[in-house]
This record gives structure tokens, C-alpha cells and sequence, in this order.
């Protein structure tokens, strides 16, 4: 029984349910019905807002758009003057310029007449073929005053490369082509012809360390480094030309022939002229280019590639010799060469050295075949890359017969051959060399010009002569940066020449184009690797950076904005675009004919209005333009807080109320601004008395350099 009710006590009891629990009190329910209340007040009050919000948004956005339909309507009623005015407004300087630049060609071609020396018209074909063929007739061959002969030539072949850039007709360009082809052809018959001259006299210009004759001349055109090979020891490696900064290693096998070892440098490049002459299949560009296109010189100059087959065996292995003023040990370069050619009939070697300019160019052929089938045979893009420093004309000859006294008479063997080719075979080369080790290819070592700036580690093309155009190939290349030194190899004597990327600057980083005074303004580029500055006044441009290295010679230099640009690429400081460029260039995508628009009207105020680069160009779409313009009639630079942005369509500008540091883009207008058919108008809305008289001051020439600069660099389209 006990063990019963201690089972029974020990059971657990169930809670007993309480009603009286659950049951709210009056207060409770009071305030519960209180919060209920107040919450219903809540949204009653949320939604009056919600609606009194959205009607006020209804009633703004109308007025808004009743706002913005007024100003389209007013903007449709003075488009038409607007737009006639800014016709006259360009016509006016278009014709001023193009007067301007007739009378100038008009003005040089007098003063050409008026000096009555012998330098031709690069313009007239007849001046040019009758100033060839005196030249060619003339005997001499002392290297000076071949060089002199050369340099008045060279300044021709430089007006005629001026002229093919301009020229649109294409029977003018071909005969531009033509006259540039003959004149680099007798420059290269002459230097072909001197360096034979200096050669014959090798055995009189030993240096004595060496027990060979090396030398080294230059002028302003060309740096030659001449090596003859008398002693011809089996353990000559190379020899390092110090004044060039130049140097070469020869295979083993060559250290023991009759050679001749010539590196040319040629300031100029007329080889990457002749490879963009040659007609090529080339890709059809994606982008519109801004402002009328050229014609291609490819499709006119198939009719010149016959006078060029004989230069093009020249260079590429029987390459000419340049040179000036003096040797090494102290010898002038009188002594090297003999004023008049006093060794056979000057007519048959003439004769004959053009014979053996075709000969050469097949005779070389097996051997370009054998590079580029050892490198790469894929010819170099020469839009993606620029070549940069001039030509280096790296060939082997045969050395010439040297006098010998007997009985103290001179004995010479006539040979009327000319300076022949030595046709060096790497591949037999390799086979007859008993020491493995050592490379049959042929070394060569180049300091770095200080007149061009490398932005990147340059590379290295070779001249295919059988295709005239540039190719890769080279084996061990080195780059000591520290040194500003490339070193490397090659399976054969071919010229060569040093390239860089040709839009390596570029996206730009930023821009600014702000005025300095009436018709004179600073266009200012933070370039991808380098930041620089050109200051335009009238129709001149100077060219301004704090990197001086590769082109301290063309900084603070005033000259025209076509010189300019060719000095610039020339010195590796591109920052120019064409049609191909956005083929390398990976930017935003723009109506051209709104940036043509843009870029002329920007030049019309250039002179009291600055123009700046924008984060938003890029995020506004393909069809708009977006930059930061303000008022500025002072030199100093522009303060941050005056700038406002414009957005530029094909049909409207208008200022933004948004600013460069908003968070989102958005394209209403700015409260109390109108609309406006162009954008010269929209400026002047907020120009004062003084910038408006400062731009209808602006000179014709001030706006073509200011248009051409902008147009050249499209800063709006290449810019991240």
C-alpha cells in the first residue's frame, strides 16, 4: 500500500489550465486598442504623404518637362541661325588658312627660285630628274663632300615625304614616290661608292693596337663604323666602335676571311618609307576618322616598285657606306680617300654597282629565306610599331685590293666589280667549324640613341629585303636598361632597326586645354606612361616636359604643329591617333562627327575658355560628349571650383546639373541654363564682355593649330 501512493506521489501532476490567465485587463485592452489606433494614424499619415510626395513629383516632373519642352522649343527656333552663324564662323577661318597656306607655298617656291642654287623643286619631277642625273655624273667620291652632296639630297627626301603626307591626288603622289625612290637610290649609289674609296686605303690606316683598320665618322645624317679585317686571326671575336657606341661579334670562320665589317646608322629611315610604299593586303579599319581621309600611297605605288627592286638588293646586304670628318688615331678623312676615283672608269663601276644592287637582291634572297624561316618570317605591323632612332645597316664585303710599294712603285689590282657583298651562309658556316661551341650567328651590341625616348624595352625588326618589309628573328636578345644598351644576334647581315609600340602613351589619364593669353593656350596630356605639355601661339607650337632624356632637342622649340607631330614620333613621344588606332587602343566609342564638331568649336574659344577631361565622357554613351568647360582669360592654372560639365550631342548641348564628383551620371540640365544647337553658343549664355571680345579676337592661324592639335590627339575618344 505504501509502495502504491509513493508510485502514485512520485507520478508527475499535470498542470491545471487557468483561464483567468489569458484574460487582458481593461487597461491592457486600452492600450492595445490605443496602439492600434496610432499605428492606423501612422499610415493614414504615410500614405497622405506618399501621395502628397508623388503629386508633388507629378507636378515637378511636369513642370519639368513643360520646362525642358520650352527650351527645345526655343532651342528649334534660333537652331537655324545658330548653326549658319557657326558655318560662317569656320568657313571664314578654313578659307583664311588655306589662303594663308597657298600664299606660303607660293612665298617658299619664289625664295627657292631666288637663291639660284642647285637644289631643285622637290614639286617638279623635271627639277628633281635633272638634278639625279648631274649628281650621278659627277666622279667624285671623297666622303666628305659626298656627305655634303648627301645631306642637300636627304633635306629633298624630306620635303617629298612631307608632301606624299599631305597629298590627295593620287597622281601627284605617285610622282612624289618616284622622285623620293631615284633619290634615295643615287644617295645609296654614292655612299656605296665612298665607302669602296675608303676601303682600297685600309692597309694605310692600321691602328697599330689592333693590327686592323677601324674608323669611325659621323655628321648629322649618318654614324659609320668601318672594320677591315688584315690580320685575320682565328681568335677575333668582335670589336667595339666607342665614339658610335656600337659593337659586333663575327662566327669563327669569318675571322679568317678578306672582309669588311660596315655597321651604318642613318639618322633618317627610308626603309620603313619604301615597306608602307609596297601595295599590301591590309585589314579594313573599324573607326571613322575625323576630317577627310587620304589617299593610301599603297594603291600608287606598284608603278614605282621597279626603280626600287635595285635599291631594295642594296640594303638588304649590300648596304652603301656613309660617312664624315675623321678617323680614329688621329687620321683626317682626306687621308682615308683620295678626292678624285683614280682607279678605272668611273662610268663602268657606276654601271656596275647598279648591276650589282639587282644582283644582290637575289643573290641575298636564300639567305633572308633561311632568317626568317629561323625567326619569325610574319612581317611588323608597322601601325602597332613605330621604328625609332634611324637604320643600322649591319653587311660584310669583301675587302677591296690594298697597294702594295714594289721597288717603290705602288701596285694596285684594277677592279672594276665595285665593293662586292660577302655572302655568308650561317648554316655552312656551322657545318665547316670543327668547335661546336662556337654560334655561327653574328652578334651585334647598340647603345640606345639619347635622342629617342624608349617608354618601353624596345624590339628589335630586321629588314627583309625579297619582301621589303620588317621582320622578327632575333635570337638572345638583352636589354640593360641602367646602360640604355641592346645586345643580340642574328642568323645574318641584314640592317636592322629599334622599335617601340607605337601608341605605348596612350590611353590618356587625363587632359586640359586652357588659354594663356589672346591666341595662345596650353593643351596639357597625362599620357599612360608620360606626362607633357604644348603651348600654342598663333600658329606655332612648343613642345614642354620635365623629362628631358630622347628629346631634349625639340623641347622649347617653336615650330608649326606638323613639325611638331613628326619631331615628336620621331623622338618616340607619340601622342597621335588615325583611323587604325582604336585597332590597339581599347577606349570609348564616339560619334565622330559630334568630336569633329566639338574639336572646332573648342578651338574658336580656345582663347578664353578651358576644357578639361571628364571621369563621365566614358559613362555617358556612344552618342554624347561629356567634358568640364569654364571661363579662364588668366595664365595661372584653373581653380577646381569654377569648372562645370557640358554634355555635347549630335543635336544639343546643354550644362549639367551634376557635378565631376556627383555619384551617378545623370543628364538634367542645369537649373536657370537653356539648350542650344551648338556649343559655342551655350558658352557664351555664361561668358562675360571681356571673354567674348577675347574670342572674336582669335586669329585664323591660332585656330587651325588649336583644331589641328585636338583633332591629331582626339583627347575625347582616347582618353579612360
Amino acid at each position: 500500500m505504501v509502495t502504491g501512493r509513493l508510485r502514485t506521489a512520485m507520478l508527475p501532476q499535470k498542470k491545471k489550465s487557468s483561464k483567468k490567465g489569458h484574460k487582458l485587463t481593461k487597461a491592457q485592452r486600452a492600450r492595445q486598442q490605443k496602439e492600434e489606433e496610432e499605428r492606423k494614424q501612422r499610415e493614414e499619415e504615410e500614405a497622405r504623404l506618399l501621395a502628397q510626395r508623388q503629386e508633388q513629383e507629378r507636378i515637378e516632373r511636369e513642370k519639368k518637362l513643360k520646362e525642358i519642352r520650352r527650351l527645345e522649343l526655343k532651342d528649334e527656333e534660333r537652331r537655324e541661325g545658330e548653326l549658319e552663324e557657326l558655318h560662317h564662323l569656320l568657313q571664314e577661318n578654313q578659307e583664311k588658312a588655306a589662303q594663308w597656306k597657298t600664299n606660303t607655298a607660293e612665298t617658299i617656291k619664289w625664295e627657292r627660285y631666288m637663291r639660284c642654287d642647285s637644289a631643285p623643286d622637290p614639286t617638279e619631277q623635271r627639277d628633281i630628274n635633272t638634278y639625279i642625273s648631274l649628281w650621278r655624273d659627277d666622279p667624285e667620291v671623297n666622303i666628305t663632300q659626298v656627305l655634303r652632296q648627301c645631306h642637300c639630297a636627304l633635306q629633298l627626301t624630306e620635303e617629298l615625304e612631307v608632301l606624299l603626307e599631305e597629298v590627295s591626288d593620287p597622281q601627284e603622289a605617285q610622282k612624289f614616290q618616284e622622285s623620293f625612290v631615284n633619290l634615295q637610290e643615287i644617295i645609296h649609289l654614292k655612299h656605296t661608292l665612298a665607302a669602296e674609296e675608303i676601303l682600297k686605303a685600309a692597309n694605310k690606316n692600321i691602328n697599330p693596337e689592333t693590327e686592323n683598320m677601324q674608323t669611325e665618322i659621323a655628321d648629322d645624317n649618318v654614324t659609320l663604323s668601318l672594320w677591315a679585317n688584315l690580320r685575320k686571326r682565328k681568335r677575333f671575336k668582335g670589336f667595339h666602335f666607342e665614339k658610335a657606341g656600337l659593337g659586333f661579334e663575327l662566327p669563327k670562320s669569318l675571322a679568317v676571311k678578306d672582309i669588311a665589317v660596315r655597321i651604318l646608322h642613318t639618322r633618317y629611315d627610308h626603309l620603313s618609307v619604301l615597306a608602307r610604299m609596297t601595295p599590301k593586303a591590309t585589314h579594313t579599319p573599324t573607326c571613322s576618322s575625323i576630317g577627310r581621309s587620304k589617299e593610301s600611297l599603297g594603291g600608287v605605288a606598284s608603278s614605282v616598285m621597279e626603280k626600287k627592286e635595285s635599291l631594295k638588293g642594296e640594303v638588304g646586304e649590300s648596304d652603301e657606306v656613309q660617312s664624315i670628318h675623321g678617323s680614329e688615331g688621329g687620321k683626317s678623312s682626306e687621308s682615308l680617300g683620295s678626292s678624285k676615283n683614280t682607279s678605272g672608269s668611273w662610268e663602268s663601276r657606276r654601271s656596275h654597282v647598279l648591276t650589282q644592287m639587282e644582283m644582290i637582291g637575289a643573290d641575298s634572297d636564300p639567305t633572308a629565306t633561311q632568317f626568317t624561316k629561323t625567326g619569325s618570317d610574319e612581317a611588323v605591323d608597322l601601325m602597332k610599331y613605330t621604328p625609332l632612332g634611324g637604320v643600322f645597316y649591319y653587311g660584310v664585303f669583301h675587302l677591296p685590293p690594298q697597294a702594295h710599294l714594289v721597288n717603290h712603285w705602288e701596285i694596285r689590282e684594277i677592279v672594276d666589280s665595285g665593293l662586292k657583298v660577302f655572302l655568308y651562309n650561317p648554316e655552312a658556316s656551322s657545318s665547316d667549324d670543327s668547335e661546336a661551341s662556337d654560334s655561327p650567328h653574328v652578334g651585334v651590341s647598340v647603345m640606345l640613341p639619347d635622342w629617342v625616348l624608349f617608354l618601353k624595352t624596345p624590339k628589335i625588326a630586321l629588314w627583309d629585303a625579297a619582301g621589303t618589309r620588317w621582320v622578327g628573328g632575333v635570337m638572345d636578345f638583352t636589354h640593360q636598361e641602367a646602360e640604355a644598351k641592346v645586345s643580340f644576334r642574328m642568323p645574318s647581315f641584314q640592317p636592322f632597326v629599334l622599335m617601340q609600340e607605337t601608341y605605348a602613351n596612350l590611353p590618356f589619364q587625363s587632359w586640359e586645354l586652357r588659354p594663356l593669353s589672346n591666341n595662345s593656350a596650353m593643351f596639357s596630356i597625362h599620357g599612360a606612361l608620360l606626362p607633357l605639355s604644348i603651348t600654342v601661339q598663333d600658329n606655332l607650337c612648343m613642345l614642354q616636359s620635365d623629362q628631358e632624356r630622347g628629346f631634349a632637342h625639340i623641347l622649347g622649340k617653336w615650330m608649326s604643329r606638323s613639325a611638331l607631330q613628326r619631331a615628336m614620333v620621331k623622338a618616340g613621344i607619340n601622342i597621335f591617333v588615325n583611323e587604325h588606332t582604336d585597332r590597339y587602343v581599347s577606349t570609348c566609342r564616339k560619334d565622330p562627327n559630334t568630336e569633329l564638331a566639338a574639336y572646332e568649336q573648342m578651338a574658336l574659344f580656345a582663347s578664353a575658355c578651358a576644357f578639361s577631361w571628364s571621369r563621365w565622357n566614358t559613362k555617358c554613351g556612344d552618342e554624347g560628349l561629356v567634358m568640364q568647360v569654364c571661363e579662364h582669360l588668366s595664365p595661372t592654372p584653373v581653380p577646381e571650383g569654377l569648372w562645370s560639365l557640358y554634355l555635347l550631342g549630335a543635336q544639343r548641348v546643354q550644362r549639367l546639373e551634376m557635378t565631376e564628383k556627383s555619384e551617378t551620371f545623370s543628364v538634367d540640365h542645369h537649373p536657370g541654363s537653356e539648350f542650344h544647337s551648338t556649343f559655342i553658343h551655350m558658352l557664351r549664355d555664361r561668358m562675360s564682355p571681356e571673354g567674348a571680345a577675347r574670342t572674336r579676337k582669335s586669329g585664323f592661324q591660332f585656330v587651325e593649330a588649336v583644331q589641328g592639335l585636338l583633332c591629331s590627339t582626339r583627347p575625347l575618344r582616347f582618353s579612360s
